[in-house]
Order: C-alpha cells, then sequence, then structure tokens
C-alpha cells in the first residue's frame, strides 16, 4: 500500500476572499483519484473525485462562474 499523501493547492485564479476549493492531482496517477476539500477547513472531510467527476465539475465551474 502506497502512503503518498496528497499535496494540496488552490487555483491561481483563487481570489482572496476564501471561497477556495483545494485539490490534490497528484493522487491521479497512483490512486486515480482527486481529493477536493474546502480551502477554510483544511482539517475537515474531502470528496475523493473520479477523473471523469473533476472534469464534470470543473465543466460546470466555468459555465456557471458569475
Amino acid at each position: 500500500m502506497s502512503t503518498e499523501i496528497p499535496r494540496w493547492f488552490k487555483s491561481s485564479y483563487s481570489e482572496n476572499g476564501g471561497v477556495c476549493i483545494e485539490v490534490a492531482t497528484n493522487l491521479l496517477a497512483t490512486h486515480s483519484v482527486i481529493p477536493v476539500r474546502d480551502s477554510k477547513n483544511p482539517n475537515g472531510p474531502h470528496l475523493t473525485l473520479s477523473a471523469d467527476a473533476w472534469s464534470g465539475l470543473v465543466e460546470f465551474a466555468r459555465h456557471t462562474a458569475v
């Protein structure tokens, strides 16, 4: 079993308003998942998305951005 830990980061497009998510794409190749969490609560729960689900979320955000 791999002990690789998520390397969290925020988008360079994130504003400093505190409404951000963080992702850890480093687990995609080894575990086939992309963890996503609320940047305001780094010790809280996270979602684990497949690559397809992540792509869908990004596409949704692009079309609904204010």
